[in-house]
C-alpha cells in the first residue's frame, strides 16, 4: 500500500456518516433500540471471527440499532475487518474514519491490525495522525509503533516515538521497555539500546531477550554475546534468542552449539534450529534433528512443519514428507496457505505430482504463492499444457499474476521449447500484467533461445538489457554454450563470469566442461590451475534416495555406505545387461584426459547409478525408484537410466539441479530435452 493511498483512505471525506456494507440497507425510522451492547459484542466475537458475510450482516445491524455511537461497539467492529484473515484493511480504516473522536482503544485497536496486516509504514502515519489529534496514547499503543518503526527502518521517528514514551511516563513499562530496546538495537544504536535498558529500574529477563534480538538483527553479534553473558537472569527465550539470530545471521553451526548446550528447550528452540539449517541449506541436518525431536516426543507447530516440508522437498525425502501429511491430519491442523503450498511443493519436488495436485485442489484458502508452487512444479515436470492451463484458470479466479508467476510460465516456455510463445509472454508482461521484466525474466529468455540453440539471438537480448546483466543471465548462456558446443562464446562467456563471480566453482567447472568437451585439454589444465591458486574447490556430484524415511547420500569415490560392496557389485550386473542392450558409454562426458578404458570406468560410478543401484537391490520389483542429484544429469547416465527403466521394468524419476526426468519403458518425460 503506496503512503499516498494510504493518506487518501485516511482522510476519506466524501463517505456517508452511516457506512453501509454491500447488500444491507440501513434506511431506518427507528433504531432497533432493543438490543443491547452485550448481544452486540456477542454477536460480533463470535458470529463474525470466520465469516465476512456474517460480519457485514452484523455491521448492518450495529448501525441500525444505534450502537455505533458506543467506542467499545466501533472498536470490536473495527477489530473484526482488520483480522488479516478477511483482508479487509481498507473498509476497517472507512469504518474507522466515521467514528466521531475516536478514543485510543480504537487508535490502539487499528494501529495493531495494521500491523497484523504488514502495513507497518501505515501504522507510523496513523501514529502521527493520533497524535494531531489530541489523543493521548497508553502503554499499549507504544510497542506497536516502535515495531513499526523498526520495520520500516524509520529511525528518525522512532526516537521521536521513545521521546513520547519519556514525556507520557512509560519508561517503566517492560513491554514499552522491550519493544524500544530490540528497535534501538535493530537500528544499530547499541549504546542507545543499553541506555533505555538500564534506565528507569532494573529491566526483566524479557527486556535483556529484546536486546539480544534486536542486536542480532543488524547483525552485530559481538553485541549479542555480551548482553547474554551479562544477563542476571536467563530462560529459554534467552537462548532461544541467541540460535534464532545466529541462524539468521547464517552461523548454523554456533546456533546449533547453542542449541545442544540448552538444558531445557521448547517447540520455540527447536524450530529455530530446524529453521536455520533449512535456510542455510543444510536439509539432511534439518531432519536429522527433526528425528531427534520426535524421539523426544515433542510435538511439532505448524510453522516448524512448514520447514521441515522444504527439506523433505529439497532432498527428496518422500517417506518423512508422507508421515507429515498424516500427521497434519491426524490432529486435525488447519491446512493454511502456507503450510497447504509447503505440503504440495513437497509432493511436487518429491515427483508426486498427484499427491501435489490433490492438496491443491482441497486447499480451502490459497494465495497467489500457492497457485506459483503449483505452475512451477508442472514446469519442472515438463507438463507445459498444464501449467498453462492452470496459468489461464488462476486469472479466471481473480488471482493477479506476479513477477514469480511470470518466472515459472517463462521457464515452462523454456523447458518445453516453446520459443515463440515465451517470447510473446514476454514481451505482453507490461501490458496484460502491469509490470516490466526485471532481470529474471530476462533471464529466462536467454536460457529459452539459448537452449533452442539461438545463441546469437540470447546474445544481443542480453546486449539490449535495459539493466546491467547479472551472472545468473550470463551463466544460462554459458549453459546454452556447452549444449550447443560453442567453444568461442562459451569461452568469452565464461573469462567474463570469471571475473563477475570469481569464488563461484560452477562457472569454472562449466567452462572446463567446454572446453574438455571441445577436447581442449590445454585450456582445462589451465582452469584447474586457476582454482588452484582462487583456492576455488569443485562442488561433487551427488545423489539422494530416500528409503524408508532414511536418506541415503551417494558420490563418486566414496565408500562409506555400509552396503557399498553389495552396490559395485549390482552396478557391474546393470552394467552387463546394459551393454546386452547396445548401451555404449558416451566417453565425451568424462571432462579429464585419460584413456577410453578409464573413461569408461570412470562414467560407471557416477552418484546417479550408484544411487539407482542401491534402488534396486533395497526396493521391491516395481517399485518407483525417486532420485535426487545436486548437479546436471549427464548425457551418459541419461541414456543409461532410459535402458535400465526397460531393462528393469521400473518407473525411475531423478531430479537434478535443472528438472525432473521421469523414465519409463526406455524413454524419458524430457525428451531428451532438458
Amino acid at each position: 500500500m503506496s503512503l499516498s493511498t494510504i493518506t487518501a483512505i485516511t482522510t476519506t471525506t466524501n463517505l456517508p456518516y452511516q457506512f453501509k456494507p454491500e447488500g444491507f440497507s440501513t434506511e431506518t425510522s427507528t433504531p432497533t433500540s432493543h438490543l443491547s451492547q452485550k448481544t452486540i459484542l456477542s454477536i460480533l466475537n463470535t458470529k463474525c471471527i470466520n465469516s465476512l458475510h456474517h460480519l457485514r450482516q452484523a455491521h448492518a445491524l450495529v448501525l441500525k440499532s444505534g450502537h455505533f455511537q458506543d467506542h467499545y461497539v466501533a472498536g470490536t467492529l473495527v477489530k473484526c475487518y482488520v483480522n488479516p484473515y478477511f483482508k479487509n484493511l481498507d473498509i476497517a480504516l472507512k469504518v474507522f474514519d466515521q467514528v466521531p473522536k475516536p478514543n485510543v482503544f480504537l487508535w490502539n485497536i487499528l494501529i495493531k491490525g495494521c500491523l497484523q496486516n504488514n502495513e507497518p509504514l501505515l501504522v507510523v502515519l496513523l501514529y502521527c495522525q493520533m497524535v494531531a489529534a489530541n489523543c493521548r496514547p497508553n502503554k499499549f499503543t507504544f510497542p506497536a509503533v516502535f515495531k513499526a518503526c523498526n520495520l520500516v527502518q524509520a529511525a528518525k521517528e522512532g526516537v521521536q516515538v521513545h521521546a513520547h514514551v519519556v514525556k507520557h511516563q512509560f519508561s517503566s513499562d517492560g513491554h514499552v521497555k522491550s519493544a524500544g530496546i530490540q528497535m534501538y538495537a535493530s537500528f544499530g544504536y547499541v549504546d542507545e539500546a543499553r541506555r533505555m535498558l538500564h534506565e528507569a529500574g532494573d529491566s526483566d529477563v524479557i527486556c535483556w531477550n529484546a536486546m539480544i534480538d534486536g542486536c542480532l538483527k543488524f547483525g552485530n553479534v559481538e553485541a549479542a554475546k555480551e548482553a547474554f553473558e551479562a544477563m542476571p537472569r536467563r530462560n529459554v527465550g534467552s537462548w532461544n534468542a541467541m540460535i534464532s539470530g545466529f541462524a539468521r545471521c547464517g552461523m548454523v553451526d554456533a546456533a546449533r552449539e547453542f542449541f545442544d548446550g540448552m538444558s531445557e528447550r521448547d517447540e520455540i528452540s527447536w524450530t529455530a534450529i530446524i529453521d536455520g539449517y533449512v535456510k542455510e541449506g543444510y536439509f539432511k541436518e534439518a531432519l536429522e534433528v527433526f528425528y531427534l525431536m520426535q524421539r523426544e516426543e515433542i510435538k511439532p507447530g505448524k510453522f516448524m512443519l512448514s520447514s521441515v516440508l522444504a527439506a523433505c522437498a529439497n532432498v527428496g525425502a518422500f517417506d518423512q514428507g508422507r508421515w507429515i501429511h498424516a500427521y497434519v491430519e491426524r490432529n486435525s491442523i488447519r491446512l493454511d496457505a502456507v503450510l497447504g503450498t509447503a505440503l504440495l511443493d513437497m509432493y511436487a519436488k518429491c515427483g508426486r505430482l498427484d499427491l501435489a495436485w490433490d492438496v491443491f485442489e482441497k486447499m480451502k484458502h490459497k494465495e497467489t504463492f500457492t497457485w506459483n508452487a503449483m505452475i512451477g512444479g508442472l514446469a519442472m515436470h515438463g507438463r507445459a499444457d498444464d501449467a498453462f492451463e492452470l496459468f489461464s484458470k488462476m486469472q479466471w479466479k481473480k488471482f493477479k499474476p506476479d513477477k514469480i508467476t511470470l518466472v515459472n510460465i517463462l521457464n515452462t516456455c523454456a523447458h518445453a521449447g516453446l520459443v515463440d510463445k515465451g517470447i510473446r509472454i514476454f514481451s505482453s508482461m507490461n501490458r496484460l500484467y502491469g509490470f516490466e521484466p526485471e532481470v529474471e525474466h530476462y533471464g529466462c529468455i536467454v536460457d529459452l533461445l539459448g537452449r533452442a540453440g539461438l545463441l546469437a539471438d540470447a546474445e544481443d537480448l542480453i546486449s539490449s538489457m535495459p539493466m546491467r546483466p547479472n551472472a545468473a543471465v550470463f551463466g544460462a548462456l554459458l549453459g546454452a554454450c556447452k549444449i550447443h558446443g560453442d567453444v568461442e562464446l562459451g569461452e568469452r562467456i565464461g573469462k567474463m563470469l570469471l571475473e563477475l563471480e570469481p569464488h563461484n566453482s560452477g562457472r569454472y567447472a562449466l567452462l572446463s566442461n567446454i572446453y574438455a568437451k571441445a577436447g581442449k585439454w590445454k585450456d582445462v589444465e589451465n582452469v584447474r590451475k586457476l582454482m588452484k591458486q582462487r583456492g576455488i574447490k569443485t562442488i561433487p556430484g551427488i545423489s539422494m534416495i530416500d528409503l524408508d524415511g532414511t536418506v541415503h547420500e551417494f558420490k563418486m569415490g566414496d565408500g562409506s555406505h555400509p552396503q557399498m560392496k553389495d552396490i559395485y557389485l549390482m552396478l557391474e550386473k546393470i552394467i552387463e545387461k546394459l551393454r546386452i542392450e547396445g548401451y555404449s558409454p558416451n566417453t565425451t562426458q568424462v571432462l579429464f584426459d585419460i584413456s577410453e578404458e578409464e573413461k569408461e570406468t570412470e562414467l560407471q560410478y557416477h552418484s546417479e547409478k550408484l544411487a539407482m543401484a542401491f534402488g534396486l537391490l533395497n526396493t521391491t520389483p516395481g517399485t518407483t525408484i525417486r532420485i535426487v542429484k545436486n548437479l546436471r544429469v549427464c548425457e551418459d547416465c541419461h541414456s543409461a537410466t532410459k535402458l535400465i527403466s526397460q531393462i528393469y521394468n521400473r518407473d525411475i524419476v531423478v531430479r537434478d539441479r535443472v528438472r525432473y526426468h521421469h523414465f519409463r519403458n526406455g524413454k524419458c518425460s524430457c525428451k531428451d530435452f532438458w
